[in-house]
């Protein structure tokens, strides 16, 4: 199969094609290696270079999703897997404009042109964060994908409109969609300015963790599982037209995580600070039905996965 991959040089994207390539599937990539306006230049051109070296297509193209794309890229594509997007809130409430952009007219210009060349299947990556707030879900085993979407800031709720977007073509161009849900994904060739980065960078440094929010719970997913559930997905035609979480499947909290880097690093301090009212209350997702549509089963916990992460970090560059 031939797959485009949307953001295909990116942190999950880079790990997406890289899955498919090792089950010999074709990829073609599109990608505008931005800095968001707030990652450093160096830093990014660094990891850019770093995930270029672990994959194999050299059919890059370097592009603006938002602009008008060459229909020609599109030619015996079977599979879009649409990535490209604001990465997370923080980005999201710097630049609204921007990321709207990005994340409404980019995924409709990509839909467009599925629907002009008879694409069979699109693959959109959306966000736990279309949630809202978990509120306790201890009792089924965390969120399942039944449950009701109440998005709270802008980034879930561009993300949850995506997924109408996506149904809304699908519909009305009988064109096979699968929509993940990934929740708090963390590893090697990340940026720093992610929260888990940042709890390490911060403990190499000898400087404080600063946790917001000491029961505040995520549900970790390392970089390995969620690209493989997402490569999974886009093979499987019993993900089509279905919407699936994916993560590891138990929640902890950001103080046990700051605690595992610590411990980890062997040094740095935490500072508790009260939880930020601006993100939802989250928690565990329920991955059944990912596990029972098309075989995913995550593998690295926190413990094996920060330690991997760490291995990584103390051979970058950016270590200090």
């Amino acid at each position: 199969m031939k797959f485009l991959v949307t953001g295909g040089l990116g942190f999950i994207g880079h790990n997406v094609v890289r899955i498919l390539e090792d089950f010999n599937h074709e990829c073609l990539i599109i990608d505008n290696k931005t800095n968001y306006g707030i990652i450093p230049q160096k830093e990014i051109d660094y990891l850019f270079i770093e995930r270029m070296l672990r994959i194999k297509t050299k059919n890059i193209i370097f592009n603006n999703i938002e602009e008008p794309l060459d229909n020609s890229l599109f030619e015996g594509v079977d599979t879009v897997i649409h990535l490209a997007s604001f990465p997370r809130q923080k980005l999201v409430n710097m630049n609204p404009q921007w990321a709207s952009r990005v994340m409404i007219e980019g995924l409709l210009n990509l839909l467009e042109l599925s629907v002009k060349n008879k694409i069979k299947k699109i693959v959109y990556v959306s966000s736990s964060m279309v949630y809202g707030d978990f509120g306790n879900n201890e009792l089924f085993n965390g969120i399942n994908e039944t449950f009701n979407c109440n998005p709270i800031d802008q980034y879930g709720i561009m993300k949850l409109t995506g997924e109408s977007l996506v149904k809304e073509y699908a519909r009305r161009y009988n064109i096979n969609y699968t929509i993940m849900r990934p929740s708090a994904v963390y590893g090697p060739y990340d940026v720093e300015d992610r929260v888990i980065s940042k709890f390490f960078f911060s403990a190499i440094r000898g400087e404080e963790i600063k946790v917001n929010g000491d029961n505040e719970k995520l549900d970790f997913t390392y970089v390995e599982d969620a690209s493989t559930g997402i490569a999974l997905a886009a093979i499987s035609e019993r993900s089509n037209n279905g919407i699936y979480n994916i993560s590891y499947g138990k929640e902890r909290t950001l103080l046990e995580a700051a605690e595992t880097v610590v411990k980890l690093v062997g040094k740095g301090t935490i500072k508790i600070n009260p939880r930020d009212n601006n993100f939802p209350q989250r928690g565990q997702l329920n991955i059944f039905k990912a596990k029972n549509d098309f075989g995913y089963s995550p593998k690295i916990n926190i413990e094996e996965g920060f330690q991997k992460y760490y291995e990584w970090i103390k051979h970058s560059i950016y270590r200090t």
